[in-house]
């Protein structure tokens, strides 16, 4: 409505000058309240597209930085910050990363790296149970955590001569690439030629539970640690204590009982002032002392 047709309907109304005057200013300023919240919207308006094209523009930015992508180097050095290797024992760092260098890295923001490739050539690692890999997305880096076998008994043709293999729990065979073990791990030295008759390499996981069985029932009866267990020959075994040799003679079902009576005879031995070569419990009813 303009001011010429709001005073023709004043005029029209036959309402009073001071009357007139007063919605005019009322009519006046609706319309100026009306405009400032018409700019008000369009710079709401153009504010908020603003903010949305410079936080686009802010997104890009930020998915483009460099920090986003593994550094292409990353599996070249163990010095790397980017790549983290932690727990292996028995594995060396080294062989580690040679396995990871089988892995062709893609060109690819850390948070859309898939890395069931690099859990495939680390668990081609004959220590390795498993393995877990950490991603952390600003900087970019690898955290590789390996979850080892656990040895139990490991393998010697020879009391002095340093262990060239070793039975993992589950009767998992690791060769001498992984040897010496680190000496935080406690396990049985069995003494083996890996010849025919007393070939480890043949053994299973039934076999490694009973020299496991045999070492812990004779700490048990002797009180005393298993330093070896001699196997070289199968069908005349003996396991050394501090005190004595003990020969079991063949691994049979009555191989516990015999175990049974270190108990008994070891105390007698320990008062002796002679030398003994061993204790033979061969024999299912009778026990004997063999002197040097």
């Amino acid at each position: 409505m303009t001011e010429f047709e709001e005073e023709n309907e004043f005029s029209e109304e036959k309402i009073s000058p001071y009357a007139a005057q007063r919605r005019l200013e009322k009519n006046r300023m609706e319309r100026k309240v009306r405009q400032s919240k018409m700019w008000l919207r369009r710079l709401q308006i153009f504010t908020r597209m603003t903010t949305i094209i410079l936080l686009i523009l802010l997104g890009y930015k930020l998915i483009k930085l460099p920090q986003w992508y593994l550094d292409k180097n990353v599996f070249n050095s163990l010095n790397n910050p980017s790549l983290e290797i932690l727990n292996n024992k028995i594995v060396p760092s080294y062989k580690v990363l040679a396995a990871l260098r089988k892995t062709e890295l893609p060109h690819i923001p850390i948070y859309r790296l898939e890395t069931d490739e690099i859990k495939h050539n680390i668990l081609q690692l004959e220590p390795v149970k498993d393995v877990y890999i950490r991603r952390f997305w600003f900087p970019a880096r690898l955290q590789i955590i390996i979850e080892e076998r656990i040895p139990v008994i490991t393998i010697s043709p020879e009391a002095n001569v340093p262990p060239i293999a070793f039975f993992a729990k589950g009767g998992k065979l690791i060769g001498r690439d992984y040897m010496p073990l680190s000496k935080s791990f406690k396990t049985i030295l069995v003494l083996s030629y890996g010849t025919k008759g007393s070939d480890y390499r043949n053994w299973d996981n039934e076999k490694v539970k009973i020299l496991e069985k045999i070492a812990k029932s004779v700490e048990v009866n002797s009180n005393e640690k298993v330093e070896y267990i001699d196997y070289r020959n199968p069908k005349d075994v003996y396991v050394k204590v501090k005190t004595a040799n003990i020969r079991l003679g063949e691994l049979d079902d009555d191989v516990f009982n015999r175990i049974n009576r270190i108990s008994s005879i070891l105390p007698q031995v320990k008062t002796l002032d002679k030398k003994i070569k061993y204790i033979d419990l061969r024999w299912k009813d009778a026990n004997y002392i063999k002197l040097e």
